[in-house]
């Protein structure tokens, strides 16, 4: 990184000059992971990494001196040595020392004690109790400040050094301990020492120099911090990253919530005080002033927003944190409402959260986005809103403490983009990936819905480089996701792995691993067909191609990294047959999407050619007379001989092919139905059909079915048309109203495979249906499961309810077909009855008793 500041000259032996001599003399204490030393005697940390870069740059040499806290305060102040990181700013130590403008760090304090021992939950807690604190330090002074005002007696620990301080602790001889958290969180891992939910002054941390030594080389820090910290790919975030405690995530740190519940705690007890002082103001006028004064003292230095509002919503004090924010003096703020310093967005948004404080007795804990009047950037707020009552329980005011979190929410929003997602393009990266991958591994073990990584390479992508340069290379990257991006569905993750090579996520494919290929396929058909697109890089067209490998979590077994190597060799062999190809890991699979691109293109031919053939099964009565038949599609195909109706019918319903076929097999009942007219026998049965629910959605399916009907002379109330429960899921009007026109015809209605799907009792009633259809996965199981048998009992009980007719699918055995019919089932269907044959095969065997009525 090229930054513009130039080299310094630095601090020399003698005091109050700046000599051309590269050395600087740095005062280091123990206090990780902020600054020590490491075992080469260097100073490291995160503010010790910092100083360090800056050194190399700058050409500095680093003394660095061992020192305790005090000791180092002390000679910085005499000018033995030139610099001390982690100094905290306050007005005693401006007077003392220099300091640069921009923070190198944020911190806050934190209380620790004992674990299985009583953790206190305010400051106020601590009372009576021994605490440790590092003598001349922020904590040390603020504390004493508190506690003196307050009036609260503690007895105190003074130490030299933080590593006494916890010592005391776990040795007994103090009951906590104050340091800031990045030292606290580090030495209390693995002791039994724990973090209590106390947290107080929020600090800046900053480089100090002896007054008048070193000017220009704070002027140089502030360049860099101010340059790294607006970069988010800079030494200043990595070095955050490294030294980062690793901590759950959430929408916030835990110690802010702490921080507001220890404030707030706080603030009560101080309110009360105040309270119980006013009662006694008579006596005590001079005492209450007093008080008064060291509370506003105490208020006005706290590192927090504080304010009260009356019930119509007025301001009736604020801290000087608060009239900061506002530019204006307390007095002039108090009395006054929000829309006097707010836009309206905020005011809408503080109205409604004081309002169920003030109007509703709730307590408040939430962020607050709030953008000041005037200002450019809004302000994220942590806000903590209680109700303050009366003696009787009325509320009269509220009592609100915001923390400024703007900082921190920028900060951790930038380390996590760094962290998760591609500088580039700004796709999630391999660690969220992984991440996705694994919950969607899981998500697919739960729902048994299969799923697939796709890695997508581009082809010959270094010679875009090599030839127009690296900046056109990211042109060209950022186009790509750009254009897979936008074929995605909401489920699904478009993620960069490395150069030119990204990957896609896609879960919830479907329930079978076949299903899931096609599904691939034809979402990856659509990325090839967008990239084949020219790019425009440099005023001129470009064409790309690309790699595809595939691996579904099938064949996964749930583990990440075997999804990831055999998405990674399908890759390397798509690669070796050439551009543009896709290719499953599976071979299996590969050998089925082979298989179905030949089924699908003989089928398109054979029903153009309507070389499909039409078989017939009975349905019978309780007596065993034919009543009906229902016409089955079935296939033989020339070359690969005979193509089961499982394989067929879902290959027709992905590709859209069930609509024509659909049409076939209508044709030819109709034309069935109309030469039975001349047959005795056979004009008084029934022919089922099988409709698709896209071939009944499908816009022209009524005008042609009636076109039909009136070519071919076939008597509508002899044809039944049999439709599935997954018709109903969508557009059930509309349904209905198609289902009402066709039934105008005489045409009848069947619910097939009924229970396995979505129908309700409310659709059912209103369904213009003559017959329900019990599933044979039902039927097949009902001797010897009480469950199947319960839903056959249900089915025929509603179907009776109804008036509607119950016909059993699948019987294969006597056993099964008196059981059905004691049930109270009137219609069975099933091998016991007939296998699917020609119509031809049945009149020649003359197997048809027909029911004399129907």
């Amino acid at each position: 990184m090229l930054v513009c500041v130039a080299p310094l000259s630095v601090i020399s032996a003698e005091p109050g000059r700046e000599s051309d001599t590269p050395r600087l003399r740095v005062g280091v204490y123990e206090n990780p992971p902020k600054i020590f030393l490491d075992e080469a005697g260097q100073p490291t940390g995160i503010l010790g990494d910092l100083l360090r870069h800056m050194a190399d740059r700058e050409g500095w040499q680093l003394e660095p001196v061992p020192c305790l806290w005090q000791a180092c305060l002390s000679a910085l102040a005499l000018g033995e040595i030139d610099l001390m990181p982690d100094v905290a700013l306050t007005p005693s130590r401006a007077t003392r020392f220099d300091f640069h403008e921009v923070p190198a760090l944020l911190s806050w304090s934190q209380i620790y004690v004992a674990a299985g021992r009583e953790q206190p939950t305010s400051l106020l807690e601590l009372q009576g109790r021994r605490l440790a604190v590092l003598q001349g330090s922020v904590q040390h002074d603020y504390l004493m400040t508190f506690f003196t005002g307050m009036d609260l007696p503690v007895r105190w620990v003074l130490v030299d050094s933080l590593e006494a301080g916890f010592k005391a602790v776990l040795d007994g001889r103090a009951d906590a301990v104050a340091a800031n958290q990045f030292y606290g969180d580090q030495r209390a891992e693995g002791t039994d020492l724990i973090r209590a939910p106390v947290v107080f002054l929020p600090s800046r941390l900053y480089y100090a120099a002896t007054p008048g030594r070193s000017p220009k080389v704070l002027t140089t820090i502030d360049d860099y911090l101010d340059l790294w910290r607006n970069d988010p790919g800079s030494l200043y975030f990595e070095t955050l990253r490294r030294w980062e405690p690793r901590r759950a995530s959430g929408p916030l740190p835990a110690w802010l919530w702490w921080s507001l519940g220890g404030l707030s705690a706080m603030l009560s007890v101080a309110l009360l005080f105040g309270a119980l002082l006013r009662r006694q103001v008579q006596r005590q006028t001079h005492r209450l002033q007093e008080s008064e004064q060291k509370l506003s003292t105490i208020l006005n230095s706290v590192q927090a927003h504080i304010y009260i509002k009356g019930t119509d919503f007025r301001y009736q004090y604020v801290n000087q944190k608060v009239a900061d924010l506002l530019g204006a003096p307390p007095e002039a703020i108090v009395g006054c409402r929000d829309e006097d310093f707010f836009d309206a967005d905020t005011c809408r948004l503080l109205k409604e959260n004081d309002g169920r404080v003030l109007l509703r007795g709730e307590r408040f804990s939430n962020e607050e986005v709030n953008r000041v009047k005037g200002q450019k950037a809004p302000h994220v707020f942590l806000s903590e809103k209680l109700p303050l009552r009366t003696p009787t329980g009325e509320i009269y005011a509220l009592c609100g403490i915001s923390t400024d979190i703007t900082e921190h929410r920028q900060i951790q929003e930038q380390l996590h983009q760094l962290s998760f997602f591609d500088a580039l393009t700004g796709l999630p990266n391999r660690r969220l990936l992984l991440d996705r991958v694994r919950r969607g591994l899981s998500s697919s073990a739960r729902t048994g819905y299969d799923g697939a990584l796709v890695l997508l390479d581009l082809d010959n992508f270094k010679s875009v480089n090599d030839t127009l340069g690296h900046d056109a290379g990211d042109r060209l990257l950022c186009a790509v996701a750009e254009r897979i991006q936008r074929r995605l569905r909401a489920t699904d993750t478009l993620a960069r792995l490395g150069a030119d090579e990204f990957v896609v996520l896609l879960e919830d494919l479907a329930l079978q691993p076949d299903r899931a290929v096609v599904a691939v396929r034809h979402l990856a058909d659509e990325w090839l067909a967008a990239l084949a697109e020219p790019f425009a890089l440099d005023g001129a067209p470009y064409v790309i191609s690309v790699s595809l490998g595939v691996a579904l979590f099938s064949d996964a077994a749930e583990d990440v990294d075997t999804l990831l190597k055999g998405a990674d060799l399908a890759l390397q062999a798509a690669k070796r047959l050439g551009h543009n190809r896709l290719q499953f890991f599976n071979p299996a699979m590969q050998v089925a999407i082979n298989r179905r691109s030949q089924l699908e293109g003989a089928l398109r031919q054979a029903i153009e050619s309507r070389s499909l053939a039409l078989h017939l099964q009975p349905q019978v009565n309780t007596a065993g007379e034919t009543v009906a038949l229902e016409a089955l599609a079935r296939w033989e195909a020339p070359g690969l001989g005979t193509i089961s109706p499982a394989e067929f019918i879902p290959l027709a319903e992905s590709t859209g092919l069930i609509v024509p076929l659909g049409e076939w097999v209508l044709e030819q009942a109709c034309a069935y139905l109309a030469d039975w007219q001349g047959d005795e026998q056979l004009k008084r049965v029934v022919l089922a059909v099988n409709i698709s629910p896209a071939q009944f959605r499908h816009p022209n399916f009524v005008a042609h079915l009636e076109s039909t009907l009136e070519r071919s002379g076939c008597p509508p109330e002899r044809l039944e048309l049999e439709v599935t429960e997954s018709l109903l899921i969508d557009e059930l009007e509309q349904v209905i109203q198609r289902m009402e026109n066709l039934r105008a015809h005489g045409i009848r209605f069947a619910l097939d495979d009924f229970g396995t799907g979505y129908a309700s009792l409310s659709y059912l009633k209103r369904l213009p249906l003559a017959l329900l259809k019990v599933d044979q996965s039902f039927v097949r199981d009902l001797l010897t499961d009480p469950n199947d048998e319960a839903i056959v009992r249900t089915i025929i009980a509603l179907g009776q309810s109804l008036d509607l007719k119950v016909l059993a699918e699948g019987v294969e055995t006597e056993a099964q077909a008196k059981r059905l019919k004691a049930l109270g089932c009137t219609l069975l269907q099933g091998y016991l009855y007939g296998k699917p044959a020609p119509l031809e095969r049945w009149r020649e065997d003359r197997r048809l008793t027909v029911a004399p009525t129907n």
